[in-house]
């Protein structure tokens, strides 16, 4: 009587997670943890400019984003394998510099080129160059076993480095109309960086979530050992997430000079503290294995929304790093309320 009184076994743990399912799970809401920051900086912004809902400087508060929230979207993959690239700082300025050197004409201009190439291949060989550094940070990191750290660190350097001897330390302007085509064109009304940077997001973003390789990353970042275990192949997988990495760091150096019309000497120095800020409030674990493109594209907004802010209540430039540290660790503790879990 009493057996057959008891529920089966199977039934007992299909209740418990029922159970489970019907209770909030802080976990799922982490992705949204800086929507209301961004609700609140938007508030703010109303208030100290009714200019700042304008469609133009909303439209320019996303277009100044693309070319950081490129660099995000690749430091985000590179740190969910549970690695770290400080170079993207250094290839979005030196991968533009290489690919104009080899296009542009050897006389006649402020910058002499090699004029090995049509102008029409600059963005491919641009594209190129970011790869060759992923690539070449993947043989330091995977190849040879070297500390990723200090591998990319001493790359960031010799890549400003190289930039600067080839610029001779200036900016380079007229640049191919083709090249700068991605950063200066409108599409719909709006700047086409508006548009590419959320599509190579999402594209990123269902890679993860739908793509078998996608779904390894988090394995990987996770548990490496693990990883290879379960058949695996961590090292190619996390080799070629480096390479795409430099080509998302060279493809934000073309939209970079598309939008200003040149090749800034100092393109991209100092980026680096964003990046990692912007990842990290945005939810992705530095330890590796966790975090989505979705958090990290907030993050990026919500640095952007800090500066856009300041500028129009008229905070001097002084005080602008000051403030940009206090929003990050202000963006941190509502994220680690709002998400339920600690952050390491």
């Amino acid at each position: 009587m009493t057996d057959t009184a008891r529920p089966p076994a199977a039934e007992a743990p299909a209740g418990r997670a029922a159970g489970r399912g019907l209770r909030p799970d802080p976990a799922r809401w982490r992705d949204f943890s800086l929507v209301p920051v961004i609700f609140v900086l938007g508030v703010v912004g109303f208030v100290v400019s009714p200019a700042f809902l304008t469609r133009d400087n909303l439209v320019g508060v996303i277009q100044q984003s693309t070319e950081l929230g490129l660099l995000v979207l690749a430091e985000a993959l590179v740190l969910i394998s549970g690695r770290m690239d400080l170079s993207l700082e250094s290839t979005i300025g030196l991968a533009p510099v290489v690919a104009l050197w080899l296009v542009m004409p050897a006389h006649g201009a402020r910058f002499a080129g090699l004029e090995l190439f049509p102008a029409w291949t600059a963005i491919p060989l641009c594209l190129a160059v970011g790869a060759a550094i992923g690539a070449a940070n993947g043989f330091l990191i995977i190849g040879l076993r070297v500390n990723g750290f200090i591998a990319t660190l001493g790359m960031l350097t010799m890549l400003r480095g190289l930039q600067l001897g080839l610029s001779e330390g200036r900016s380079i302007g007229n640049v191919p109309a083709s090249f700068a085509y991605p950063g200066s064109a409108d599409w719909l009304g709006v700047p086409a960086a508006v548009w590419l940077c959320p599509a190579l997001f999402a594209l990123g973003g269902a890679a993860l979530g739908y793509l078998r390789h996608g779904r390894a990353l988090y394995a990987i970042g996770g548990n490496p050992e693990a990883a290879r275990a379960a058949g695996i192949r961590a090292d190619r997988i996390t080799w070629t997430v480096l390479t795409l990495g430099g080509m998302l760091a060279a493809f934000a150096g073309i939209l970079y000079t598309g939008h200003y019309g040149a090749v800034s000497a100092s393109q991209g120095s100092g980026w680096i503290f964003q990046v990692f800020a912007a990842a990290v409030i945005g939810g992705i674990s530095l330890k590796g294995g966790r975090g989505t493109l979705f958090g990290a594209l907030t993050g990026v907004l919500t640095l952007q929304l800090v500066i856009n802010v300041m500028t129009l209540g008229g905070v001097p430039p002084l005080w602008t790093q000051f403030l940009n540290g206090l929003i990050i660790i202000v963006a941190l503790v509502i994220s680690r309320f709002t998400s339920g879990e600690k952050q390491d």
